[in-house]
């Protein structure tokens, strides 16, 4: 570091401290500095030493620091302790050298007032819950749409407040009695215990109620505990109406919490615990709303689609359209009458035209016609293979002497007269 000078040596400059110096150094800083005083918080790792020392820690949810008390300061103690106790010490704080840790010094150890409350609630709650007092058979179901509610709290408080605020957010519709009561201090007990009786009792409260719900805001142990008097668990579990308790927050428990029917975690979460059913049932209305509309519709669209049919069957009675009916059913059979004898007039001409080719197929005249054909192709025939055809073609048509044609030499005889038709003449001729 700039400026710093170390001298290790004798002579001038800065000398280092030994760790035991820096200790002690700060031993008598920490010792002188700070005064005696009480601290209050948890014992844990707690350890009792065959000497007679008692070593423990002192916590809270911040921090924690090593305390030790010595045999003499704690064999003149009344409160014992014990781990996990909640503790009220008085002490100073103290070095302990070798290891280089501070730690406090513990002279005079008393109860802390959270521990011995604590202690009360766990003990009455082991005894009420022994008895049946939280049972689950004994717990009544809560009215699912009550109408009239009694809250049993501080007017004045805001838990009333908030309990009122989330009903009328969340639309609820019913009556809220506020039973006025002290929720914290000597007497509570009693106050909260008188208006849940009262509650009950619908002659001297002039109201038939449905539910009581028993609670207030949050706040310390001893804040809370009048919910954990023997006599108010006591009251709520005795109600002849459904109880809710409503007590401080989350993380809060009470006796009243575990004799009541239901336990809500804050009076706003009991506002909507309560108004849970008549919330459902309006949506269960809304949805029956929406499908009646459907309904409704649909139904109408039909009935107007049958109005509609109707009509048009009315129409097909009327006289007029029965008439234009029977008008249009006229021309069609016209019309097919037509068609009709249009094709039976064909039928008959081809049927004639039959019947005149078979005739004119027998007929006198046509074999007379047919046999001047034939007789005249049979002549054609006949001239084709006449004798003056055969002479017109270059030949010589030989004849005995009685006329006879001579077809063979052998019949011709030497010196004999034949005569030799020609296509011009004939002319005499002898056999040589």
């Amino acid at each position: 570091m700039a400026g710093l000078e170390i001298d290790l040596g004798p002579g001038g400059g800065t000398r280092a401290e030994s760790v035991t110096e820096f200790t002690r150094r700060v031993k008598a800083v920490l010792e002188t500095g700070i005064k005696p005083g009480w601290v209050r918080g948890e014992v844990t790792n707690l350890r009792l030493q065959a000497s007679g020392h008692v070593y423990f820690s002192l916590k809270d949810a911040g921090a924690q620091v090593r305390a030790v008390m010595f045999r003499g300061d704690a064999g003149r103690q009344d409160t014992k302790l014990r781990e996990g106790g909640q503790v009220v010490v008085f002490g100073e704080a103290s070095v302990y050298e070798a290891r280089g840790e501070y730690q406090l010094i513990v002279r005079v150890v008393v109860e802390d007032g959270v521990g011995r409350l604590r202690r009360e609630f766990e003990a009455l709650k082991a005894r009420l819950a022994a008895e049946g007092l939280f049972d689950k058979a004994r717990k009544r179901v809560l009215p699912r749409l009550p109408r009239a509610v009694g809250f049993v709290t501080s007017p004045t408080g805001a838990a009333v407040q908030d309990f009122c605020r989330i009903l009328v957010r969340r639309g609820w519709r019913g009556r809220v009695v506020v039973l006025p009561a002290k929720v914290q201090g000597e007497g509570a007990a009693a106050e909260v215990a008188a208006m849940i009786a009262l509650g009950n009792d619908p002659v001297a409260l002039g109201l038939e109620l449905d539910l009581l719900v028993v609670g207030r805001g949050g706040g310390s142990l001893e804040d809370l505990w009048a919910f954990n008097e023997e006599t108010l668990a006591r009251a709520v579990a005795g109600s002849r109406l459904p109880v809710i308790s409503a007590v401080g927050h989350e993380i809060d428990f009470t006796l009243s919490d575990f004799s009541a029917d239901a336990r809500a975690e804050t009076p706003s979460a009991a506002a909507e615990l309560i108004s849970s059913g008549f919330v459902a049932e309006l949506k269960r209305l809304e949805r029956l709303a929406e499908n009646l509309d459907a309904g409704a519709a649909d139904g109408l669209a039909a009935g107007r689609e049958r109005w509609a049919g109707l009509a048009d069957r009315l129409r097909l009675l009327s006289p007029a359209a029965q008439v234009e009916r029977g008008g249009l059913r006229l021309d069609d059979l016209a019309n097919r009458l037509e068609a009709a004898l249009a094709r039976a007039a064909q039928t008959r001409r081809h049927q004639l035209a039959l019947v005149a080719g078979r005739l004119a197929a027998v007929s006198p005249a046509r074999r007379v016609e047919t046999e001047s054909q034939r007789l005249l192709g049979l002549w054609k025939r006949l001239q084709a293979a006449s004798p003056a055809s055969v002479l017109n073609r270059g030949f010589v048509i030989l004849r005995d002497a009685e006329g006879r044609p001579l077809g063979r030499a052998a019949e011709l005889a030497s010196g004999a007269r034949v005569r030799a038709q020609f296509v011009d003449g004939e002319a005499g001729l002898r056999v040589d």
